[in-house]
């Protein structure tokens, strides 16, 4: 185990983020952003969306890549520096590309707020963890879990992606007006966005094989599988004609 590495705080911020996601089921309430912030949070100070999602989903990008830009150059291409790699990389996607395309309503200071500081932990978090205490055997870039885990990864990845940009599509600037999504997983679930997220932290989880992303996946299955839940009855409700057969998360099931 490198020398750096202390348990305690992993074992902790792990923990911490499980019962977080437990807590969100428990509490079974509406996010207080998008479609939810005017119910939720009636009077509260808003920020523009795109400003608001680039500073709250900045920390998930700059708090690893910093402790990555701090290792020395021969960590490069070990296991856990692609792993921490991919971590980057979705954040920065979320922080320099989605939030500028994103066409959502005002966001919540408060909600802002709560997430920032979610997304400095967990980068704190997944960063500390894959660059002083993962061990990874030299053959594990062949290892099953790392090669599925990795496809998932990705093929979650482009399962958010484009089902984000079938959302964007919805709407021309300025609208706020709610559309029946089409196409992609749409067809078969209410939240595709939702789903193609979840797997691609599961896949993480598996290609790590590590507590801190076990953790990190359980969360969002939590936190994106209700949004899923509460965006599926907000259609039913708003939509007389939504899809009978769509439904909420999984295809086919639920």
């Amino acid at each position: 185990m490198p020398v750096h590495c202390q348990q305690s705080p992993v074992l902790a911020g792990s923990a911490t983020l499980a019962a977080l996601g437990a807590l969100v089921l428990y509490l079974a309430k509406p996010s207080g952003y998008g479609k939810y912030s005017e119910s939720v949070m009636p009077a509260a100070i808003r920020l523009p969306a795109r400003a608001a999602w680039f500073l709250q989903e900045l920390p998930s990008f700059a708090v690893p890549a910093g402790i990555l830009a701090r290792q020395p150059r021969s960590i490069f291409g070990q296991p856990a520096t692609v792993l921490l790699g991919l971590f980057c990389a979705h954040y920065f996607h979320r922080t320099f590309v989605y939030s500028f395309l994103t066409r959502g309503r005002p966001f919540p200071v408060a909600f802002l707020f709560r997430g920032f500081v979610f997304c400095v932990g967990n980068g704190l978090l997944q960063g500390y963890y894959l660059v002083y205490c993962a061990e990874y055997p030299a053959e594990w870039y062949t290892d099953l879990r790392f090669s599925v885990g990795v496809f998932l990864f990705l093929l979650g990845m482009g399962i958010n992606i484009h089902s984000d940009y079938i959302l964007r599509q919805l709407r021309k600037p300025g609208e706020i007006i709610y559309k029946i999504p089409q196409g992609g997983l749409f067809t078969y679930v209410s939240g595709a966005n939702f789903l193609g997220e979840i797997i691609e932290w599961s896949g993480y989880a598996l290609a790590s094989w590590s507590l801190p992303a076990l953790a990190f996946a359980f969360f969002s299955l939590c936190f994106l599988g209700l949004r899923a839940f509460h965006h599926h009855r907000f259609y039913i409700k708003m939509f007389e004609d939504y899809p009978k057969s769509r439904k909420a998360l999984i295809p086919f099931v639920f």
